[in-house]
C-alpha cells in the first residue's frame, strides 16, 4: 500500500520496535509484525496486533511496572 505519511513509499512486512506510554508505565514491545514504509519508515500495525500490544500495556500499568521491554509473540 502507498504510505499515507510521505505518500512516495511502499509499505512491505517487516518488524519494528514500538513504545507505548501508560501514566508512569513505559512499554516497549520488540519484534512487531507491521507493514513498514520503504521510504519514510512509519509503520502500520493490524487491528489484531493492535490489540494485543494495548492489552499487554495494560496489564503492564495494572501491575505498576515503571518500564518493561517486552518481545512480541502473538
Amino acid at each position: 500500500m502507498m504510505c499515507v505519511l510521505c505518500k512516495h513509499g511502499e509499505t512491505r512486512p517487516g518488524h519494528v520496535t514500538v513504545t507505548l506510554d501508560r501514566g508512569v508505565t513505559t512499554v516497549v514491545f520488540k519484534g512487531v509484525p507491521a507493514d513498514v514504509c520503504e521510504n519514510c519508515g512509519e509503520y502500520y500495525l493490524t487491528d489484531e496486533v493492535t490489540e494485543i500490544l494495548l492489552e499487554r500495556a495494560e496489564r503492564a500499568a495494572a501491575r505498576g511496572c515503571e518500564v518493561e521491554v517486552l518481545r512480541f509473540a502473538a
